[in-house]
C-alpha cells in the first residue's frame, strides 16, 4: 500500500511500471541497462479515489495526464532500476498529496485605526519637513554663511 495521506491509501497493484534506457550520459551502463522507470497510474478507473478526488487531481495535474486518463511519472536520476522505482513512487505520492491539498480561504482583515492614523501623521510630518526646506530656499536666506 502506498500512503498518500492518512485517509488515502493506494494499493501497488493499481500502479504499473515500464522500464527503458535512460537518456542521460553514463557510458556502457546507460547503453545496456533499462534503468529509466515510468510509473503509470490509471486515474479514471482507480477504485481507491472518490469522484471528487479524481476531478481535483485531473484539474491540478492536467499536464501529466493523457487522454486515456493515465498519469505518468518518470524517474531516471539513479543508476539502478530499483532506486528509480522508489523515486518514482515517492514523486507520485507527493504529486497526489499536493494535488489533493486544499488551501484554506483567506480571512479578510482590517487595518487598525491607530495604524492608519500613525501612517498619516508620519506623512504629514515628512511633508512639513520638506515644506520647510522649500520655503527656506525660496526666501533666499543664506543661512550657511
Amino acid at each position: 500500500m502506498l500512503e498518500i495521506t492518512p485517509n488515502i491509501l493506494i494499493p501497488l497493484r493499481e500502479v504499473s511500471f515500464t522500464f527503458s534506457r535512460s537518456s542521460k550520459p553514463g557510458g556502457q551502463n546507460v547503453n545496456k541497462v533499462n534503468t529509466r522507470v515510468t510509473l503509470i497510474f490509471d486515474l479514471l478507473h482507480s477504485p481507491s479515489l472518490s469522484a471528487a478526488q479524481k476531478i481535483r487531481i485531473h484539474q491540478r495535474l492536467a499536464g501529466r495526464i493523457n487522454k486515456q486518463g493515465l498519469l505518468r511519472v518518470v524517474s531516471f536520476r539513479y543508476r539502478t532500476q530499483a532506486a528509480n522505482r522508489v523515486a518514482a513512487l515517492e514523486r507520485f505520492a507527493s504529486l497526489l498529496r499536493e494535488a489533493l491539498h486544499e488551501t484554506k480561504p483567506r480571512k479578510k482583515t482590517r487595518q487598525p485605526r491607530s495604524a492608519k492614523e500613525n501612517r498619516l501623521a508620519a506623512k504629514k510630518h515628512r511633508g512639513r519637513i520638506k515644506q520647510m526646506r522649500s520655503t527656506r530656499s525660496k526666501k533666499g536666506d543664506n543661512w550657511q554663511d
